[in-house]
């Protein structure tokens, strides 16, 4: 039986610590978004070992770079504004989006606090991944305040090195088609585990570019470099196969949703839609060795007003058929011909 092609997302969060501390502060009563103004995330200033996590565009364009002290980062920019980091608020804000990939699939894998790669082989359904890429772009920025750049790819390397293109809020593909136009012409320096250190003996052997490397003997990589030159070989080809490590775990509630390209109306066409995600509920209930005990549907109007109903069952269930009856039932009273905004949710617990 042949194998199906894997189809992975990489969810990379946009200047990070930055966008959090921004949200925070503007939750507390702040009328000035940091993002906009000459800004950092750093240690304490008044040592001079104190380093730039974050910065924000007006600060990169003032020359301040990530990792540099703060004391010399205030010198190309005097009016640099320097706000400390809070790491309980990053968790927090890190998990707040792991929630919402969990909505899409189970086999999800924390690669840092602000960058997941997911597996959704088994989890598109009719659905493709690049629609799921868009859903969860825009779900992010709407629910969330803060934007994303996804990478859509069949393994995990070039779904990183696609979230890597233009930033910030974007989408973009990198198939093995694209390899040549979108990953060759790139610079070897920006291959992904391309240490510092190798990159001025690539370029003394003429490699300036990944295509450069991609067109290397193979063998003489691996004479030169040993295992580190297969792999550098390897990934300026494509070539990936690691697995999405994620951690195999019950959730407490199983849930999916569905942003639709156009507002909905129809009842019946809502109710075509509820199967839809009744079917994926079930199938991961059934996977975790678990039942449903309450069901609970989720409509979104086109004025973003959310409306929810949820019932206890009788009897715990990871049926198909028994969850979508009571999600209907759920859909009819909360039905008041009113034109539903392109969303809806189903979860069972």
């Amino acid at each position: 039986m042949k194998k199906k092609q894997r189809q992975i997302l990489h969810v990379d969060v946009n200047n990070a610590f930055l966008s959090w501390t921004a949200i925070d502060r503007l939750a507390q009563g702040e009328k000035i978004d940091i993002r906009e103004i000459e800004a950092v995330i750093g240690g304490d200033e008044s040592k001079r070992s104190g380093i730039v996590l974050a910065k924000s565009m007006k600060a990169k364009a003032r020359g301040v770079h990530t990792a540099e002290t703060l004391y010399q980062a205030r010198l190309k920019c005097p009016n640099l504004q320097v706000f400390k980091g809070d790491y309980k608020s990053y968790r927090k804000h890190s998990n707040d989006l792991y929630q919402i990939l969990s909505q899409y699939t189970d086999k999800i894998e924390r690669f840092s606090i602000d960058e997941c790669f997911l597996d959704m082989t088994e989890y598109l359904g009719n659905r493709k991944l690049l629609d799921i890429a868009y859903e969860i772009n825009k779900r992010v920025k709407k629910e969330l305040g803060f934007t994303v750049n996804i990478g859509v790819a069949h393994n995990k390397l070039l779904a990183k090195m696609a979230s890597d293109f233009t930033k910030p809020d974007r989408v973009h593909t990198l198939y093995e088609e694209e390899i040549p136009s979108k990953m060759w012409t790139l610079p070897v320096s920006e291959l992904f585990m391309i240490g510092r250190k190798t990159i001025p003996k690539l370029n003394n052997m003429r490699i300036k570019t990944i295509g450069d490397l991609a067109r290397q003997d193979k063998n003489e990589m691996i004479k030169k470099f040993g295992k580190h030159g297969l792999m550098m070989w390897e990934y300026a080809n494509g070539i990936d196969n690691a697995e999405v490590h994620y951690l195999e775990e019950k959730p407490k509630g199983i849930g999916n949703s569905v942003t639709l390209p156009m507002d909905i109306a129809n009842k019946e066409k809502l109710e075509e839609i509820l199967l839809t995600l009744a079917e994926q509920v079930a199938y991961r209930l059934r996977r975790y060795n678990m039942y449903a005990n309450v069901v609970n549907v989720q409509l979104r109007t086109k004025d973003f007003k959310d409306f929810s109903h949820q019932k206890k069952l009788l009897y715990a269930t990871a049926n198909t058929k028994e969850i979508y009856k009571v999600a209907k039932e759920l859909l009819e009273e909360m039905y008041k011909k009113r034109n539903f905004y392109t969303f809806s949710w189903i979860k069972s617990r």
